[in-house]
């Protein structure tokens, strides 16, 4: 297997009300004749697909699906940019877990919701600059001057 993932697929109860959250983000969404909504990011995709239709898809209860215990990070290029994009989230219906705030590692990160109750975090980290298209690795691209 090749150290990668492809598509990120969430399951939500309410599709219009997921996918209007991404869409206030200006997030650029395509539509697939099974009903996923799906956002291409650089290197992978975001799917969004009706929670029954996973669970049927995997051959489980809807019920055993629940949430996990993950987050989403999206990373930014300057400790400035994280509150207001936590601002953007709330916004568009998101629910702050956690305010922006210094971390002890020398990050500063925020923590919100999406509608469905997925859980992102709004990072910047100053050992691992963004590549100039905002590509993410752990060890970074270098210095971002």
């Amino acid at each position: 297997m090749e150290q990668r993932i492809s598509l990120i697929t969430l399951g939500v109860r309410d599709m219009a009300r997921c996918a209007a959250f991404y869409d206030a983000l200006g997030w650029q969404r395509e539509e697939t004749p099974d009903g996923m909504v799906v956002y291409d990011l650089p290197g992978q995709s975001l799917g969004l697909y009706s929670l029954e239709s996973l669970a049927n898809d995997l051959g489980i209860p809807a019920d055993r699906l629940g949430h996990g215990a993950m987050t989403l990070s999206h990373n930014v290029r300057d400790k400035a940019d994280v509150a207001p994009l936590v601002e953007r989230m709330r916004a568009a219906g998101g629910e702050v877990l956690r305010e922006a705030h210094d971390i002890f590692w020398g990050g500063h990160i925020a923590y919100v919701a999406d509608p469905e109750g997925h859980v992102w975090e709004i990072c910047w980290n100053p050992f691992a600059p963004l590549s100039p298209d905002g590509a993410f690795r752990w060890t970074g691209y270098g210095d971002p001057a």
